[in-house]
């Protein structure tokens, strides 16, 4: 106790038994309160001793015989080094000690005080399963385990934290996954050293690939549908206890367009919305630049009708287009960052009418002209559209880097910013897989399951970038039509 501070919810309670030589021994039982259900091992220690415990004289084997014949109906493991206790203790077990015995027992009566499983907040969808990950890892694991009931499914455990002792799980698929990337993934969380590890974002910082690129290397989900699909393709996923958000490597550009939902839809409608997604894209990305660079620049390239009508919008606004588009963005990013922050009750209501009011004033107060707020608001929708969190934060720090580029050199730079972006995507890799497959390199196969979404009976083979040990994942009876296809 004295090593722990003495701290209040760390609790015991003493107890005494006598041996069948008569001997009267002191025990303890050492508990954390709030994490442990200790009631019915307490109901077990106390009550009157049991014929196999009556004839015993060792301390040591009265502990034994607790483990064997009393306390059955829980998992009960026997420590004998001081860091075990504690790291038993810290997780909600209860410790029974007993005097002359040179090891505890440590008692199974973990008591979870945690969010239920709910429809994940993040990536919901409009069909397919509605359960999302929680922050207590086993029934993570234990949601994963329930879609995949396959031997193949190995589970490994790593502690990492020097003062959190956080477990981590790394799971994968046996003869399916790629040994290269297992091993990888292995020697990256190996050498992190750390003091506590808080959320998956921790090991997601210490095991990408590039620190200093603003795209996403390594891919986050909520969903354990998702994760299961993921393993099946040979990859990795690393499941953090105390977060909702698994890690899944190696990550591709595309693989941060595609959504669960795709799967669960026609193949001709989940097409159509990835397409979708990449032009809400490129247009989150190019639209405040493109329309800087033309209007200061190239006015040759509008049309008449419409030059006209943007130069009398122009007429009374003292600022450049850049510097419109850099107010207009600048607003939108903290009425965005507000609605976050706020209460959900008025959040969303405080968003919508503070972003109008701000704009339509901001066009009478003549700051900005009318098609500025309509070319930052299409920015904003395009932006929501994308699946991926976080490839949107790449579109919103891209943009600015773009807006830059057009109001400096025109449409040469927009198209010297694309070019060089284009260049850094092809350089980047996540866990030795092009970051840029199956488009950089080419790879035919893939191109089912890309940016198109084949029907499944089509896509036989699992992807080439995971090159595991077994790429065949539909087998189909001979005869069948696409068999012969």
């Amino acid at each position: 106790m004295t090593a722990l501070g003495k701290s209040s919810d760390v609790k015991q309670r003493a107890f005494k038994i006598r041996l069948a030589d008569g001997s009267a021994r002191s025990g303890s039982v050492l508990y954390t309160e709030g994490m442990s259900d200790i009631q019915t091992t307490m109901g077990k220690l106390l009550a009157d001793p049991q014929l196999p415990l009556a004839q015993l004289t060792d301390p040591h084997a009265y502990l034994a015989a607790l483990k064997e014949s009393i306390l059955t109906d829980a998992n009960v493991v026997e420590v004998n080094r001081l860091a075990q206790i504690y790291s038993y203790l810290l997780t909600g077990h209860g410790i029974v000690l007993l005097d002359g015995a040179n090891a505890a027992l440590a008692v199974d009566s973990v008591k979870l005080q945690a969010r239920q499983v709910e429809e994940p907040n993040v990536q919901s969808v409009v069909r397919g399963p509605r359960e999302g990950f929680t922050e207590v890892l086993d029934w993570n694991t234990a949601m994963i385990r329930r879609r995949l009931k396959s031997p193949n499914l190995w589970m490994e455990t790593r502690i990492i934290g020097k003062e959190s002792q956080t477990r981590v799980v790394i799971a994968y698929m046996n003869g399916i996954v790629t040994s290269s990337v297992l091993d990888e993934v292995r020697r990256r969380m190996d050498r992190i050293e750390i003091d506590a590890i808080l959320e998956s974002n921790y090991i997601e910082q210490f095991i990408q690939d590039k620190q200093l690129t603003t795209f996403p290397t390594v891919f986050n989900t909520e969903r354990p549908d998702v994760v299961s699909a993921h393993l099946l393709e040979g990859k990795v996923a690393i499941l953090v206890d105390g977060t909702p958000f698994a890690l899944v490597v190696p990550a591709l550009f595309i693989q941060f367009f595609q959504s669960s939902e795709d799967y669960y839809q026609r193949t001709d409608f989940a097409s159509l919305i990835r397409i979708l997604r990449v032009i809400a894209f490129v247009l989150a990305t190019l639209t405040p630049s493109l329309y800087i660079a033309v209007t200061t620049f190239h006015q040759e390239l509008i049309p008449t009708t419409l030059l006209y009508n943007l130069a009398s919008q122009r007429e009374g606004v003292p600022f450049p287009a850049f510097m419109e588009g850099l107010l207009m963005e600048v607003t939108f990013e903290i009425l965005r960052e507000a609605s976050v922050r706020m209460p959900k009750t008025i959040g969303q209501s405080i968003s919508v009418v503070g972003t109008l009011v701000i704009g339509q004033a901001a066009v009478e107060a003549g700051l900005v002209t009318a098609g500025m707020v309509i070319v930052v608001s299409i920015t904003a929708i395009s932006n929501f559209v994308m699946p991926a969190f976080n490839m949107g934060i790449s579109a919103r720090i891209l943009r600015f880097m773009l807006m830059g580029l057009g109001a400096s050199f025109g449409l040469f730079g927009v198209f010297l910013g694309i070019i060089l972006l284009v260049v850094h995507l092809c350089n980047l890799q996540s866990f030795g897989v092009p970051y840029m497959a199956p488009f950089a390199p080419l790879r035919l196969n893939d191109q089912k399951d890309a940016l198109f979404r084949m029907p499944i009976p089509w896509m036989r083979l699992r992807p080439s970038t995971t090159k595991g040990g077994n790429r065949v994942r539909l087998r189909q009876r001979s005869g069948s039509r696409q068999q012969r296809r």
